[in-house]
């Protein structure tokens, strides 16, 4: 009777070593996500700096060419404050992968003793959260920028709503600085 019981002990010690192996190998499906933020960080990289090419050209027939079909103040600075605004969505998608590739799978060693990679090693899913948090509140500043350039208030009202929107985003900027140095 002993005998049978150490031999069902042995098994269902074989059968949860095999399961938690098994699940334990499951993390690397987030080499999935990994893979696709990193990818399409590349590709809004390449769409940001294709933008400023078109800014540059636009610049360029504009002063040379004396191409004057279009403002080329309000149009070329929102041009660079959309494409600064890709940037930065490029970038939380890089900080996303580094900081998943870092929570599941390994440490990333060439950035350890890296002084220009603190941003990028990410220890806990809080901190991911809280760094990803601080880029998007960043580029919905920026796109807010690059929306509001466009408006034209016409009644106090506009300009008191226009005030205040400004207000709270300082406010929240003031609270996400803060925030970080605590």
């Amino acid at each position: 009777m002993a005998e049978e019981q150490k031999i069902a002990k042995n098994e269902s010690g074989l059968i949860e070593t095999v399961f938690e192996n098994i699940l334990w190998s499951t993390r690397f499906l987030v080499l999935f996500a990994v893979i696709s933020s990193l990818f399409a960080s590349m590709v809004l990289f390449i769409i940001g700096t294709i933008d400023i090419a078109h800014v540059v050209k636009q610049t360029w027939m504009y002063y040379v060419f004396n191409d004057h079909t279009f403002d080329v103040h309000t149009t070329i600075i929102a041009d660079i404050i959309g494409a600064i605004d890709i940037y930065l969505i490029a970038v939380v998608l890089l900080i996303f992968s580094f900081g998943l590739y870092e929570l599941f799978i390994s440490d990333i060693n060439p950035a350890h003793g890296n002084e220009a990679s603190p941003v990028l090693q990410i220890h806990t899913l809080d901190a991911l959260k809280d760094k990803i948090a601080q880029v998007i509140v960043m580029a919905l500043v920026v796109k807010y920028f690059q929306l509001i350039l466009n408006m034209e208030f016409t009644t106090v009202l506009e300009m008191v709503y226009f005030a205040v929107s400004i207000f709270a985003l300082a406010l929240a900027l003031y609270f996400l600085h803060k925030a970080k140095k605590a």
